[in-house]
């Protein structure tokens, strides 16, 4: 997924503010479901929360630039999922991080159902 960033995602010195690097791979998580169709948050009170994060800040960006995000699943178990995601500016990794997610369904650990696993797993 391509982003641009924009003058609000910018600090008083002009690059992107660290937690928004974190935001753009949400946005390419939520795209991966949304692009086929599906919203995983819309119905039975369920989805995926943050279980954990770990990030590595390689480099900057500013005003302007475009930015790719990939992401690629690293695990999946009964319950919860591993993706790594990774930003890019001019081919070149400026952020990236290793997400642990839990399936939730009204407010409990749930199996993550077939449909929604079968998007996230790669073809």
């Amino acid at each position: 997924m391509k982003i641009r960033v924009y003058y609000e995602d910018t600090d008083a010195g002009g690059i992107v503010y660290h937690t928004n690097y974190i935001k753009y791979c949400e946005r390419a998580r939520s795209e991966i479901f949304f692009s086929k169709g599906v919203n995983p948050f819309e119905d039975d009170n369920s989805g995926f929360v943050v279980r954990k994060i770990e990030c590595d800040f390689l480099g900057t960006s500013k005003l302007g630039d475009i930015l790719t995000i990939h992401t690629k699943t690293e695990e999946i178990k009964r319950s919860s999922l591993t993706l790594t995601q990774w930003i890019t500016k001019d081919n070149k990794t400026i952020f990236s991080m290793k997400i642990l997610l839990a399936y939730m369904k009204n407010a409990k650990v749930a199996r993550i159902p077939e449909d929604i696993k079968n998007i996230i797993i790669p073809s």
